[in-house]
């Protein structure tokens, strides 16, 4: 396998594994909280956050780690990987995260294909998914920056306190939003609710981009030589 097509495969192996884990988790969390929306919203979080540490780990050296549109298209504004490279990141992620909802409802005996019910929509909503986005492309573009090897550890601690702070439980994630928009579990969408949560996403990610900017000497895309050396094998990085 070239190397492109193994940098695809784990993108598309990191985010099914991604959405299984987001609705799995909440399937079983609601199961087992009996009606306690704080304990299965906990254990979703919980589950979401260790998968996400664990994939960001394993599969970075290998394609960088993004699972997400929005990391691929700001490592593109940011110069890191080529237009082609992107588009194809992009389309493997989406395609990939419909399979990991499918294959979370087969984990659970559950019809495979069941669109979202459960309501997203409203100004506070998206505010919270534009502010969950920024904080996200912050936490990736600054780690990078500052602290490399602990990107795992900084996207997963993030990613789990988004859950709590904001009102939406931070998809931050075009990727993740569409998928989740064909699952009825806890983890769920309406898929009238989706172009909504992807725009503010989009919004958001031009927050983050610009304040990354504003709180760099110098652009994020110049890091120094020493911190690309540890950077071309580590998460996130170059072609991803």
């Amino acid at each position: 396998m070239n190397p492109f097509a193994r940098k695809l495969l784990a993108e598309f192996l990191g985010t099914a594994a991604l959405l299984a884990t987001v609705v799995g988790s909440g399937i079983m969390g609601a199961r087992l909280a009996a009606g306690n929306d704080a304990v299965a919203l906990l254990a979703n979080a919980a589950a979401t956050a260790g998968a996400l540490y664990a994939l960001i780990a394993v599969l970075g050296p290998i394609s960088g780690a993004h699972f997400n549109p929005l990391v691929t298209v700001a490592m593109r504004l940011q110069g890191r990987i080529a237009t082609h490279e992107a588009v194809a990141y992009v389309a493997v992620q989406i395609v990939a995260a419909i399979a990991g909802v499918v294959l979370a409802h087969a984990m659970f005996e559950l019809p495979l294909w069941q669109p979202g019910t459960q309501a997203r929509t409203g100004a506070a909503q998206w505010l919270s998914e534009a502010v969950a986005s920024a904080g996200l492309v912050l936490t990736v573009l600054l780690g990078l920056r500052h602290r490399p090897t602990a990107i795992p550890a900084l996207v997963a601690a993030y990613v789990f306190a988004g859950y709590w702070f904001t009102a939406s439980t931070c998809f931050a994630n075009p990727a993740v939003t569409t998928a989740r928009a064909l699952t009825q579990s806890f983890a769920g969408i309406r898929p009238q609710d989706v172009a909504g949560f992807v725009a503010a996403q989009c919004v958001g990610l031009g927050v983050g981009l610009i304040l990354v900017r504003a709180l760099s000497a110098q652009s994020a895309a110049d890091i120094p030589t020493q911190a690309d050396e540890r950077l071309d094998d580590g998460p996130i990085s170059r072609p991803q």
